[in-house]
């Protein structure tokens, strides 16, 4: 693909922003278990006390639907983003990549005060740190760096396959009853061990906005840095085949539609029926904890990639009849403010749930969670176009460009 010449700005991608609100709307049908509290309870419905079929019933439908998807989709509409600030940067006459790092500098901050002052489950600073590393390979041939993207990514994830299994099937021999009394008395300890975290958690998160604040600070300082890098090798390679689709022209139309259909039907049917086995097999044990963590970190990576890529296909075969309706205007609306409204929803689920605010954490079953995910996407459907009807950006938006430019 060649460079477009310096004069001429890419426009905004409007199958982009669609994509982008899907994947904003649907990170928060994953965040939700996170809010409602406590970690655990991510891992599991039957967390940290044992949950009903509905409950099960929920989590086994986010597993198939959201969980894994849009954090992908989100990670690799990240990578296309920061190729085309690039691009649009160095048009305007402005050294782009500069602007780009410190960009993602300014996001570095937000997402740690995100972590600090409101959620544990923060991943901007995470995607901070594997955008500049991302900026080093945006330059590769289209090939080399799709097939190295894949690479790293079936790698980091085997390795953490490779690592996590000896505990996933000890834990699969106590519950089958065949374990020795030794191994079955260390996982007994150990689950009795995470249950009193829990317990400090929840006691944690009933505490005013202060006591929060300053407890992070104070005993969990470096965790949004110990998560971004124990994330690296899945968030990286997908900002990467971000940018290789963006520079594709992916985006922008330029794929034929047979080849968008192919994606979408091999990526959706392939991935889904392999994230169904999981769940037929996984749900008769009532998704154990250990096995799930193992599932959620690497286990279930292809199935991930694959339904997300999926997605992606599916949403650019829709987007021009799509754009066109009111549905599609608010998602592509929710989208350009993605980043008001990812944050938005951070403050209004916190305070629906901590201490500080109505303190209902540990008190929503994951079978009422889907109607405070339904509130949310009404929330950021129904505010982001009106908003954008009276000004170019959403506020969030406005603060980080204004911060990278250093001008209002």
């Amino acid at each position: 693909m060649t460079e477009l010449p310096a004069h001429a700005a890419p426009p905004r991608i409007g199958a982009l922003d669609l994509v982008r609100g899907v994947a904003v709307l649907g990170i928060l049908a994953i965040n939700i278990g996170g809010f409602a509290g406590p970690v655990a309870a991510v891992l599991s419905p039957n967390l940290p006390t044992p949950g009903t079929f509905a409950d099960e019933a929920w989590f086994a439908f986010a597993l198939l639907v959201f969980e894994g998807k849009m954090r992908a989709l989100f990670s690799l509409l990240f990578g296309a983003s920061l190729a085309l600030f690039i691009e649009r940067a160095n048009a305007a006459g402005k050294p782009g990549e500069l602007l780009q790092m410190r960009r993602l500098g300014w996001l570095a901050l937000f997402g740690y005060l995100h972590f600090l002052l409101l959620w544990w489950g923060d991943i901007l600073f995470a995607y901070a740190l594997a955008g500049l590393a991302a900026l080093a390979f945006r330059h590769y041939p289209l090939k080399g760096l799709a097939t190295g993207a894949l690479l790293l990514f079936a790698g980091w994830h085997l390795a953490l396959a490779a690592e996590s299994w000896p505990l996933a099937r000890s834990e699969a021999q106590v519950l089958a009853g065949t374990a020795t009394p030794a191994a079955a008395a260390e996982y007994r300890a150990a689950r009795a061990d995470a249950a009193e975290r829990t317990a400090r958690e929840m006691a944690a998160y009933r505490q005013g906005f202060a006591a929060q604040a300053a407890g992070k600070l104070q005993h969990h300082a470096a965790e949004p840095l110990d998560a971004a890098l124990g994330t690296m090798g899945e968030i990286v390679p997908l900002m990467l085949l971000g940018i290789v689709l963006y520079r594709s022209g992916f985006f922008s139309g330029k794929w034929p539609r047979p080849a968008l259909r192919w994606l979408a039907v091999g990526g959706i049917g392939g991935g889904g029926a392999l994230t169904l086995a999981f769940i037929a097999w996984a749900w008769p044990l009532h998704f154990p904890p250990v096995l799930m963590n193992l599932a959620f970190a690497s286990g279930l990576a292809i199935p991930h990639l694959l339904m997300m890529l999926g997605y992606a296909a599916a949403l650019m075969l829709a987007a021009p009849r799509l754009a066109e309706t009111r549905l599609g205007g608010r998602l592509i609306a929710a989208g350009r403010m993605a980043f008001s409204n990812y944050l938005g929803m951070t403050v209004v689920m916190t305070f629906i749930f901590y201490g500080w605010g109505l303190g209902l954490v540990g008190t929503v079953p994951p079978r009422w969670q889907g109607l405070f995910v339904l509130g949310g996407w009404a929330l950021m459907l129904g505010w982001s176009k009106p908003w954008l009807a009276r000004f170019r950006q959403g506020p969030l938006e406005w603060v980080w460009r204004s911060l990278t430019y250093w001008r209002f």
